[in-house]
């Protein structure tokens, strides 16, 4: 059984840009070494990314998707969002699986959200959850005029308190298709006990950032951001645990940032 690790607090908060223990703020100009919104691939040539985004996915990408993509890129930390490959693949899974009602840890301007809520049927449902609405209501006019809104029940605040709301709901249990988990790396492993209830067997959860730029094999001495380094730590643990959890099988994909879909086995 995966170890649960302890509740974090304090720590990285991916979706609110901030490191409120242990070393200061994020420094920008030093997360934009590791992350941009156009490149977060992991692929060494940048022409050979172009090559995939201009051939598979810019001429398949809806338009509304495209839209929020460029007002995304308008915004701080732009970053956070997911790439256009990656919201193409995650469409595409959802597909496959024939996904229907679904959960979103960390949603910022709704980027993945509108590509999940297009991939799902009409009666889909997703329940996304982020501490900052405001972030969340740029992409918003973008969602709604894709028709997708109704399809989306929005949730502010911290996630584990609105899990654990969700786990007191027996009926709840085991109902969901698929979580997608993109927010502070340091409770990583506290959503993963969580949403092992709530995404019913058969059912996937997919973490985002799980390569971290690569840093997750950089050597100790490598230069990094305080506030990097330790998102670093945390991914690494988070691997490591996922890697020996007997409940999921697991598959790690170099796609974009990195992502490991877990299928849940009991």
């Amino acid at each position: 059984m995966a170890r649960q690790c302890e509740e974090i607090t304090g720590t990285t908060d991916v979706q609110t840009g901030s490191y409120s223990k242990g070393g200061g703020g994020l420094n920008p100009s030093k997360i934009e070494k590791y992350h941009t919104m156009n490149n977060k691939s992991l692929l060494r040539s940048d022409a050979l990314y172009q090559y995939i985004l201009e051939t598979s996915v810019y001429p398949r990408e809806p338009e509304v998707l495209k839209e929020l993509r460029e007002v995304t890129a308008k915004v701080p930390w732009n970053f956070m969002a997911i790439p256009p490959d990656e919201a193409q693949f995650l469409s595409l899974l959802l597909k496959l699986m024939n996904a229907k009602n679904t959960i979103e840890i960390g949603v910022y301007t709704g980027h993945s959200l509108l590509s999940t809520a297009l991939a799902l049927p009409d009666d889909g449902k997703i329940i996304a959850m982020d501490t900052d609405r405001e972030t969340y209501d740029i992409g918003r006019p973008v969602i709604e005029k894709a028709g997708v809104a109704h399809k989306i029940d929005f949730r502010e605040g911290p996630a584990l308190p609105l899990l654990d709301e969700m786990l007191q709901n027996v009926g709840m249990h085991g109902s969901f298709d698929f979580a997608f988990v993109d927010a502070d790396k340091g409770n990583y492993l506290n959503y993963h006990e969580r949403l092992m209830n709530l995404v019913k067997i058969g059912g996937v959860i997919a973490y985002d950032n799980t390569l971290w730029k690569g840093t997750v094999a950089a050597p100790p001495e490598d230069d990094m951001d305080e506030w990097f380094r330790n998102v670093t730590v945390f991914t690494v643990e988070v691997n490591k645990v996922l890697a020996a959890d007997p409940r999921v099988e697991i598959a790690q994909i170099p796609v974009a940032d990195g992502i490991t879909l877990c299928r849940r086995l009991s």
